[in-house]
């Protein structure tokens, strides 16, 4: 499962700072951030099983990102992959509204899912549970996983709170330190656990911040800050079974 920690217009420095985990199988084909090919002005990962993302922004500022929304009633296999929806969003030129509205008659589509989407001067949510879509406010830190937005569980606490109070003391954003937040594998108490339907050992496993369990846990870890001159950097760190495996830093002007 995923975590997207961010904060939108909160700070002298920043506009938009993102801090976030992608959870996933170790055997699941995956490349690295790069410039897409088929898409020169896309940065993101890659999905290579389905070719969709769940994190990304382009040369132009459009940025989304997407989480599962963790329920067996919805999740399992959909009609279509719901990476495609980050990738259809960053490819396109609709703008958030729009390309929300037409994501809610198509929603049937999709097993259980959250997504962020728009730029570093606006943002919208939406999820397919609960089929509203949502204006992100301004002068917030904000957390999502795989319920809904600002959902209560430990790991968004925990990395909401440490994020904020991070920014809240820093004027120059050191990546390394949202990195060090990111990697916290310290497991939630058994009576501040979610019941998801998974069962609490699986529960308690899926806690931390950082995921690392037989055949599944954190594969990358991504930061991306927007400055005030919409200055774009994006780091991300990649992982396999718990180990480090390398890093891409890139650099941009949004034009």
């Amino acid at each position: 499962m995923c975590l997207i920690n961010f904060q939108f217009h909160d700070h002298p420095n920043y506009k938009l700072v993102i801090a976030a985990n992608r959870d996933e199988f170790y055997n699941r084909p995956t490349a690295a951030a790069h410039f897409w090919e088929d898409h020169p002005n896309i940065l993101a990962g890659r999905d290579l099983q389905q070719m969709g993302t769940w994190l990304g922004i382009t040369k132009e500022g459009r940025f989304a990102a997407l989480t599962n929304y963790r329920d067996p009633a919805h999740m399992g296999t959909g009609r279509n992959s719901r990476g495609e929806i980050v990738r259809y969003y960053l490819a396109g030129s609709d703008t958030p509204k729009q390309f929300l509205t037409a994501l809610q008659e198509e929603k049937g589509n999709y097993v259980g899912f959250n997504v962020l989407v728009g730029s570093q001067n606006e943002l919208f949510y939406y999820n397919n549970i609960e089929n509203e879509i949502t204006e992100i406010e301004k002068g917030h830190t904000y957390g999502l996983s795989n319920h809904f937005l600002n959902t209560p569980w430990p790991k968004v606490v925990k990395g909401k709170d440490q994020l904020q109070a991070y920014l809240e003391k820093t004027s120059d954003i050191d990546p390394d330190s949202l990195f060090l937040l990111l990697q916290d594998a310290e497991q939630a108490p058994l009576d501040e656990l979610p019941d998801t339907g998974i069962g609490v050992d699986l529960e308690r496993k899926l806690s931390p911040l950082f995921i690392h369990i037989p055949q599944y846990g954190t594969r990358c870890s991504t930061v991306v800050t927007v400055d005030h001159k919409d200055y774009v950097t994006f780091v991300e760190r990649t992982y396999h079974d718990g180990k480090y495996v390398g890093e891409k830093k890139f650099g941009f002007q949004i034009v």
